[in-house]
């Protein structure tokens, strides 16, 4: 957690030793995956959700944080509500690059000054999830500010990212320190074209997170099922 580490170190630094989150992206061949420099939104294939279509549903926020988060540990404010709808919870921020869990080439403390080995929430096998290869999101540790439990919330629970024209299905796989949001896994920031290093990469603005009410999947590590779930409740939430 490249921008995080102050409040990781303390009261924070427990949620993150529980386990990391692991999740699925959205079809490759889908046109709201394309990387198009252009700034029409690209033709949608049948029954495929697209990042405007998303947008179009979060526009408007209706706060259920008692308060804002701030994006990094060294921000001046804290800027970012935490926003409900009836089927789904959405907050718009940054990326930070979530590192933490099972060690790999691309996650461990030669990469990541603050790798950890352990996630919030931890694969079928009991085994931390695997950030380099399963695309997840980090909610805040609860707070007085919001409890994610208390929205339908937990691991497993289906995501849905979005940055520029991209739509990519993830899961809640690690939380982060309480007062500060924006934050997803390697493999999320990489299937979103976002650069996932976590010591140089991430967004700085621009992405939002959906993520679907009583949604858990399991196992939890399950890309497909993160994905099919995922394609499925994103097609309720704009048609509803």
């Amino acid at each position: 957690m490249r921008t995080r580490m102050l409040a990781l170190t303390s009261a924070a630094c427990g949620a993150a030793l529980l386990g990391a989150a692991a999740l699925p992206a959205f079809a490759s061949g889908s046109s709201s995956g394309s990387a198009s420099g252009s700034a029409q939104e690209p033709e949608a294939e049948a029954g495929v959700v697209t990042a405007a279509q998303l947008l179009a549903e979060v526009r408007a926020c209706s706060r259920i944080s008692k308060g804002r988060y701030r994006t990094d540990s060294g921000s001046a404010k804290a800027t970012v509500p935490v926003c409900g709808t009836r089927d789904a919870v959405f907050w718009k921020a940054d990326m930070d690059i979530d590192c933490d869990g099972r060690k790999t080439r691309a996650c461990n403390r030669k990469t990541d000054p603050y790798f950890l080995p352990e996630t919030a929430f931890q694969s079928s096998r009991g085994e931390p999830l695997d950030s380099a290869a399963l695309p997840h999101v980090v909610v805040p540790g609860p707070s007085k500010v919001w409890d994610y439990r208390k929205s339908g919330l937990t691991g497993g629970s289906v995501v849905a990212v979005v940055y520029r024209d991209r739509v990519r299905y993830g899961v809640i796989g690690d939380t982060g320190p309480t007062g500060i949001i924006g934050e997803a896994s390697y493999a999320m920031a990489k299937t979103l074209g976002i650069d996932p290093d976590p010591s140089t990469g991430g967004a700085e603005s621009g992405v939002t997170y959906i993520a679907f009410k009583n949604s858990r999947i399991s196992p939890i590590e399950s890309r497909a099922r993160a994905q099919s779930r995922g394609a499925a409740l994103a097609r309720e939430f704009v048609g509803r």
